[in-house]
């Protein structure tokens, strides 16, 4: 039963944090990882919160959302104020430029091939 909500966890805190990742994009990169990327993510949280519902109580269910939801954010609230300390505002924007334009070449790859 144990392994069965980590497993849950481990899907929750997944899917969030790639839906979250869309929002460090810009509007032209992150259009290609709304289309092709969040969108599964979506499906993904979906389906770990019926797995929860189905497999668990529903306080256990909401109470694994919740403490998901909130590793996610704090771990990106701890990284975003690494970055601005150890980086200055140049690197994290050449930094955002190549992955946003690896984000966009992966997908064009992908589709393609």
């Amino acid at each position: 039963m144990i392994i069965k909500y980590i497993t849950f966890l481990i899907g929750i805190i997944w899917s969030y944090s790639i839906i979250k990742t869309q929002s460090v994009f810009s509007k032209k990169a992150g259009l290609i990882f709304k289309i092709f990327v969040t969108k599964i993510s979506w499906f993904s949280l979906i389906a770990a919160c019926y797995f929860g519902y189905k497999n668990f109580t529903i306080k256990s269910t909401v109470i694994g959302i919740i403490i998901g939801i909130l590793l996610v954010n704090i771990c990106f609230y701890l990284l975003k104020k690494y970055a601005n300390q150890k980086f200055n505002e140049k690197q994290l924007t050449n930094l955002k430029s190549f992955l946003e334009y690896g984000l966009i070449f992966l997908v064009i790859y992908f589709v393609l091939f």
